[in-house]
């Protein structure tokens, strides 16, 4: 003969009070079943105390750290000077180290100055960088300081007072001066280097325009042949 199920085997071998008390030790709470009804659906939808208060603790604990991390970015946009993505690129420009990167500071248009040669545009501000290795075994500035006078966001002049460093022909020339910087929507439209902080003598900071005329043509002059010399601003080849 055969039997259907266990439950059905019981309850022909046995009489039928001992089959009911088998049945009702099988659905007891201590009879170990695996998928008792009452103690798989507790398990599911039942919500203990912590993760009653959870769900609310841990959206303000999110809500904390977003709130700080904010408040963070704010605060460095606010704190960042209008050279701190200036100031390492000039460094290399002095100190005979520059890339092609380090000229991206520049403006299309940008001028650069000094006592000895007047750069209109980015090509001939590399040539006059550029040549510094050419002229001098060393050049860096070995001491500055900086002001900033801010007009708008990413806008407004950088003073920066330092001390220049070269070696010329084995002979140390150390020479203050002040860069005068003009920033324009993040980028330096005009550079200025006024050795021994004296300005730029021109046709209107001389007593005689004629006079700073020649000595204006006297540095385009020079900054033409340097231009040439250096290849036309032509990046060196690593």
């Amino acid at each position: 003969m055969t039997f259907s199920s266990p439950l059905a085997a019981a309850a022909s071998s046995t009489s039928s009070s001992s089959f009911l008390h088998l049945l009702k030790l099988t659905t007891s709470s201590s009879f170990p079943l695996l998928f008792h009804p009452n103690s798989y659906s507790n398990r599911s939808v039942s919500e203990s105390p912590m993760d009653k208060h959870k769900n609310p603790q841990g959206k303000e604990d999110e809500m904390d750290q977003l709130r700080e991390a904010y408040s963070k970015g704010a605060n460095e946009i606010s704190t960042k000077g209008l050279s701190d993505d200036i100031i390492p690129h000039l460094l290399h420009l002095y100190g005979c180290c520059a890339t092609p990167r380090d000229f991206e500071i520049y403006a299309p248009h940008a001028s650069f100055e000094d006592p000895l040669m007047c750069a209109h545009g980015v090509k001939q501000i590399k040539s006059a960088f550029y040549s510094l290795s050419k002229v001098f075994s060393e050049s860096k500035i070995v001491e500055y300081s900086v002001k900033e006078n801010s007009t708008s966001p990413g806008s407004g002049e950088i003073l920066i007072d330092n001390k220049q460093h070269y070696k010329f022909l084995g002979k140390d020339i150390d020479m203050i001066s002040l860069i005068k910087l003009y920033v324009e929507e993040g980028k330096v439209v005009r550079h200025e280097d006024w050795w021994d902080k004296k300005p730029l003598k021109n046709r209107e900071t001389v007593n005689l325009p004629l006079v700073g005329r020649i000595l204006e043509m006297t540095r385009r002059g020079s900054m033409l042949a340097t231009h040439a010399m250096m290849r036309f601003g032509k990046d060196p080849t690593v």
